[in-house]
């Protein structure tokens, strides 16, 4: 693992920089990427911190530039910096969209009712220069870089595949798995992603928080199998009875520390929202943070 603001080379013609911004939900720091071994692009330039930014420009080597900035998605440990990069550089921002993009009609809806909350981290003002298309090819001075839209932590979420290698900041990592808090994030779109990113050939993943992922495809078996798994968790504590959100986090997360509840709740929340569109539970009037949710009368049966 690479310190804060160090350089550290991970596969020729591939660095990153880790941001001094540690946290419960941020592991050891965000991570910064640096493509090239002239011209420079940049995958996630991070949090608006000066000393990162220095470090971010203090490895373009003499004469050269940075080409591309690229975001992942519109959290701020991970975009917010993009503009002060930009205004330093005159390079491009490339991403989905602003916060807001790739919001499915079910979480337009939830926004719009303003009965879920959410909005953690979101960086609100994020706009990039371009935007990007599902598949899109990405000529750059590193190769060709493509873009794979992933919504499901967030909405605008992308991962970029380069040579071997997969970036995918948050929706992929080895060390915890990932926040999903409706209506910026969407279950069931993230497990739509999770099989689209099994279709895809990868050597390593490089995930925007922790160590480079070398079995890939193998952690995303194992996302995959604990969402099912809490899932079950949900559905066997429904068969006792109805439940808030809240009672549900209580009853299914006994061990998780303070710290961590309000994420896991988030979390709960998502499974909820994504079982009442698979037609499995429901709950009386608009879906909200303090609804109670029960299991539709045919899965007794």
């Amino acid at each position: 693992m690479t310190k804060d603001n160090v350089i550290t080379a991970l596969q020729d013609g591939l660095r990153a920089i880790r941001a001094p911004n540690p946290s419960p939900m941020t592991y050891t720091g965000t991570m910064t990427y640096l493509l090239g071994h002239k011209d420079i692009v940049v995958i996630d330039p991070g949090p608006v911190q000066l000393d990162h930014l220095h470090a971010i420009l203090n490895a373009v080597p003499n004469g050269n530039r940075i080409s591309h900035i690229l975001v992942t998605h519109s959290h701020i440990d991970h975009s917010s910096l993009a503009a002060h990069l930009a205004a330093k550089t005159s390079a491009p921002i490339l991403a989905f969209g602003d916060a807001e993009a790739g919001r499915s009609p079910v979480m337009q809806k939830l926004a719009q009712s303003g009965q879920i909350d959410g909005g953690e981290g979101i960086d609100t003002g994020f706009q990039p220069t371009q935007t990007l298309k599902d598949g899109q090819v990405i000529g750059t001075p590193a190769g060709a870089i493509t873009a794979i839209w992933t919504p499901g932590h967030l909405g605008n979420h992308m991962c970029f595949q380069w040579e071997n290698a997969i970036f995918t900041g948050d929706h992929v990592m080895g060390w915890a798995t990932s926040l999903i808090s409706p209506p910026d994030g969407d279950l069931t779109q993230f497990m739509a992603s999770c099989d689209k990113l099994l279709r895809i050939a990868a050597d390593v993943y490089y995930p925007g928080h922790g160590d480079p992922i070398t079995a890939p495809h193998v952690r995303l078996g194992d996302l995959i199998q604990h969402r099912k798994a809490r899932e079950t968790q949900i559905l066997n504590e429904l068969q006792k009875g109805d439940a808030t959100a809240s009672e549900l986090t209580a009853a299914i997360y006994k061990d998780t520390p303070a710290v961590l509840r309000p994420a896991a709740y988030r979390n709960v929340l998502a499974h909820l929202v994504d079982l009442e569109q698979k037609n499995i539970i429901c709950t009386d009037g608009l879906l909200s943070i303090n609804g109670r949710f029960r299991l539709l009368d045919h899965i007794d049966q």
